[in-house]
């Protein structure tokens, strides 16, 4: 959809941004404090390099069971990390949480206002084709476990279109800020 292009637009507008992404890969990546809780789960799927996601993923992708447990062990250790981030930045007017799947764990339910990233469905669908070793089966499991587009613009307080130019993107952006960030507008 154009989220992490949208994160960056925020933080070059000063706003501090937390990537609940990038927080699961430093705990997963070389030297990651989860990596011997998932190799105790999951033995053979870590190693110096970290997580070795092509086996992890081939542990849990047909196993609900299996899939509960490692998120067992990995959504506190992101929870933990977005309280520092939180605590760190608690005087900011504002901060974005960037969180995949937020409606679909109940995250929304600790934000004050949400804002949905979204784009047309062929759009979206030739963005996540594109990434390296992206396949139509890939694309589709991802598919499966998230909410459809339409219900999370349907729950969302804002939404910012990314079907657009980057230009109109970033003017989506500044708009939201400016009107959620006392003094700037809004």
């Amino acid at each position: 959809m154009g989220k992490s292009t949208v994160a960056t637009m925020f933080r070059d507008l000063g706003v501090p941004v937390f990537d609940a992404d990038a927080a699961v890969h430093a705990l997963q990546g070389p030297n990651g404090a989860l990596l011997p809780a998932i190799e105790a789960a999951f033995p053979g799927t870590t190693g110096p390099a970290g997580l070795d996601r092509a086996a992890l993923r081939d542990r849990i992708f047909d196993d609900p069971d299996a899939r509960r447990r490692l998120e067992a062990i990995v959504h506190p250790a992101v929870a933990a990390e977005r309280q520092r981030f939180l605590d760190t930045h608690a005087a900011a007017p504002l901060v974005v949480l960037d969180i995949p799947l937020l409606f679909e764990t109940g995250g929304d339910a600790r934000c004050d206002s949400v804002a949905v990233v979204s784009a047309a469905p062929d759009i979206q669908r030739a963005r996540v084709l594109a990434r390296p070793g992206m396949t139509e089966s890939a694309f589709a499991a991802i598919l499966a476990t998230q909410m459809p587009d339409g219900e999370k613009r349907a729950r969302a307080h804002h939404i910012i279109r990314t079907d657009t130019t980057i230009g109109a993107t970033q003017v989506q952006v500044a708009a939201l800020v400016a009107c959620m960030v006392p003094g700037e507008g809004g």
